[in-house]
């Protein structure tokens, strides 16, 4: 880990305030920051890739060359977040639309996903949810344009479920959720990954 380990925002497009506004909260503001260029990824030792939309995510990534970066850094020991869009950016298969305007992901995380499977903007949702490893009450997960998990691979540890499909799960330092957690005003999901990222 660095010697002043730093959280980022992958900070391309989507929900970068409000996770900021989270990690500022957990961490304070020096050790928090928005990731635009490789170079910003130099002290970064967890990441988060929010929720936005996951075409212009994945040409914005070839586009600053944070694709290999991010690729090397998370070989390197990053731990990563990716939430929503994120979550299909990281995923090892995601199952073609009609257009075929689809991303191409990362290729981290060994499941398969369906974009925007919980419904359009108007379908939007909120559950209370088992999050393994958090305390207390049930987690009120926000759900918007959510991706489905389809399949699982082996390495993949499911850490919440939602009518008996996974919406949480991780893989060594990568986690994925499909949900939005950054608007609920509950920190634990992120003070939980940032603990498995040493940075408490």
């Amino acid at each position: 880990m660095p010697r002043t380990a730093l959280a980022g925002v992958l900070a391309l497009q989507g929900d970068v305030p409000e996770h900021k506004a989270v990690l500022v909260e957990l961490l304070g503001q020096e050790r928090v920051v928005a990731v635009r260029s490789k170079e910003d990824l130099a002290n970064v030792a967890a990441l988060i890739i929010p929720g936005g939309e996951s075409t212009t995510f994945s040409r914005l990534l070839d586009a600053t060359g944070l694709r290999s970066e991010v690729l090397h850094r998370v070989k390197d020991g990053m731990g990563i977040l990716a939430t929503c869009a994120g979550l299909i950016l990281v995923a090892t298969q995601v199952e073609r639309s009609r257009s075929g305007n689809d991303p191409k992901p990362l290729g981290l995380l060994d499941v398969s996903v369906r974009r925007n499977d919980y419904g359009r903007q108007v379908d939007s949702f909120e559950a209370p949810l088992e999050f393994e490893g958090l305390k207390g009450e049930p987690l009120m997960a926000s759900f918007i344009r959510a991706p489905r998990i389809l399949k699982v691979g082996k390495q993949v540890h499911v850490l919440a479920l939602y009518e008996d499909s996974p919406v949480a799960v991780r893989q060594e330092n990568v986690w994925g959720l499909t949900f939005h957690p950054e608007i609920s005003g509950d920190t634990r999901v992120h003070r939980l990954f940032l603990q498995a990222c040493k940075m408490f």
